[in-house]
């Protein structure tokens, strides 16, 4: 089955994407709370039950569609960062983009701050974090991947430093929350507009650019010899890994797990091809995200489980099976 989906990149990515309409529209059936999934659509479709249109519309419906848009842009930054570092192991939050936001995050909620300036901050210490990892990455001649990753590395564990120790001084009556954030939370999130907006832009862009990506991904020399202006696009990928991850730690907190693995995934089942990874790559990261939410607010109701936790407990075994068989031909 995998390799007829592999040889019919545009039959996976059309499956993925039925995949992702299921996902939302278990999310939008299926909570805590209102009646059962057949009551519900009932009661919505003759407008006996107002309460069942409100629930889906302005709860369930912005949080999957939050969900969706945060999990596709995690996937599109772990696809920009192991092209740029040349690294299957690179993440979306290796240059420390996560840690900047964490750190000024839960410094706002010490401080007793609401969900709009908790989003603030973590989106300031986001970009505080990119700009400190890129100006310390400088170098003779620039800098380098290497370079990058491993200032990123160093800059990520000193970020986790400091949120430990606010973790250990901090007030406990908000120790919950700030757990959740750092392991991701989509209660705090608010429209999904954004997350959404970006989405749509940065994946026509990413297709548009799959061939300079294609080539980038196989060495610097090979890029430079056909053609590719090397130094512009890694600053590009740089940039762009570094918005699409702090726009969505900002909203969501901090969801492991996503933009490491799912772009490993998609290159397992349909090659290396970045114009069927990226697509496929935001859809099934997006997919992911929908359906680790969907568990994470009704296995326990109506207690809430960290969403990024389920992530990986969804994603783990999925991707150790794909591991055991032959990956497809670049």
């Amino acid at each position: 089955m995998i390799e007829s989906l592999a040889r019919r990149p545009t039959l996976a990515i059309a499956l993925l994407a039925l995949l992702a309409l299921l996902a939302l529209l278990a999310s939008l059936s299926i909570g805590s709370a209102g009646p059962r999934a057949l009551g519900l659509w009932a009661g919505i479709a003759d407008g006996t039950d107002p309460l069942a249109r409100s629930l889906v519309l302005e709860l369930r419906l912005p949080r999957a569609l939050t969900a969706f848009g945060a999990g596709a842009l995690l996937a599109l930054a772990g696809v920009c960062m192991q092209v740029l570092l040349r690294n299957p192991l690179a993440d979306p939050y290796v240059l420390g983009v996560s840690g900047g936001a964490s750190v000024a995050a839960l410094g706002m909620m010490l401080l007793g701050g609401g969900t709009l300036a908790v989003q603030g901050a973590a989106f300031t210490g986001a970009l505080g974090a990119t700009l400190l990892v890129f100006a310390l990455a400088q170098g003779p001649g620039g800098w380098t991947p290497t370079r990058l990753l491993l200032t990123g590395i160093v800059v990520a564990a000193g970020t986790g430093a400091l949120v430990s120790l606010m973790l250990a001084a901090g007030d406990p009556t908000v120790l919950r929350s700030m757990v959740f954030w750092l392991m991701g939370d989509l209660s705090w999130s608010g429209s999904p507009l954004g997350l959404l907006v970006l989405t749509a832009i940065a994946i026509p862009l990413g297709v548009f650019a799959a061939r300079p990506l294609n080539v980038l991904a196989r060495g610097d020399v090979q890029a430079q010899l056909l053609g590719v202006a090397v130094t512009p696009l890694r600053g590009a990928l740089f940039v762009a890994a570094s918005v699409l991850t702090a726009a969505t730690v900002t909203e969501v907190g901090a969801i492991g797990f996503v933009g490491l693995v799912t772009p490993h995934l998609v290159r397992l089942v349909l090659g290396s091809d970045h114009r069927r990874v990226v697509p496929a790559a935001a859809l099934a990261g997006g997919t992911l995200v929908m359906v680790a939410d969907l568990v994470a607010r009704t296995v326990l109701a109506p207690r809430q489980l960290p969403v990024g936790a389920l992530t990986a407990i969804v994603g783990v075994p999925l991707f150790l099976a794909l591991m055991r068989r032959p990956q497809v031909a670049t």
